[in-house]
């Protein structure tokens, strides 16, 4: 076989595979997106269980709570509007458990069109249980 018959079968391989490596590196960094954001959900879910438990008189109310994720949300330029916020136990007497979740809906931003038809848009969830204090 004489090398000249090999002329551009790199090019046509690389054209094949190039579409896929595209979508495979796009899809590695929506995941960490997508990470980034529910990593924030739960810091925020835990900066609010943490202002609830601590001792003091009087505890934190559950709309105090709720401006704490608030706030850490906005700081992270996350909508805030956008979120559900659920805390339960707040002001409850030491030993009890406080619960505050934080759900946000999470939409592709690399491959919006693709990804939407694949999977749909998802909802991230961060959620923090501590003991009062």
């Amino acid at each position: 076989m004489k090398l000249r018959d090999q002329k551009g079968a790199a090019a046509v391989e690389f054209a094949l595979v190039l579409p896929i490596l595209i979508l495979f590196i796009f899809g590695i960094i929506e995941f960490g997106m997508g990470m980034h954001a529910k990593e924030i959900l739960t810091n925020a879910s835990r900066e609010g269980a943490r202002a609830g438990i601590v001792a003091g008189d009087p505890r934190p109310t559950e709309s105090q709570i709720i401006d704490v994720v608030k706030t850490y949300l906005t700081n992270a330029a996350l909508d805030v509007n956008k979120a559900e916020i659920k805390v339960s136990g707040a002001g409850g007497t030491p030993g009890s458990y406080l619960t505050v979740q934080v759900q946000y809906p999470y939409k592709f931003e690399v491959l919006p069109g693709f990804m939407t038809d694949f999977a749909g848009d998802i909802t991230l969830t961060g959620r923090t249980v501590m003991r009062t204090e």
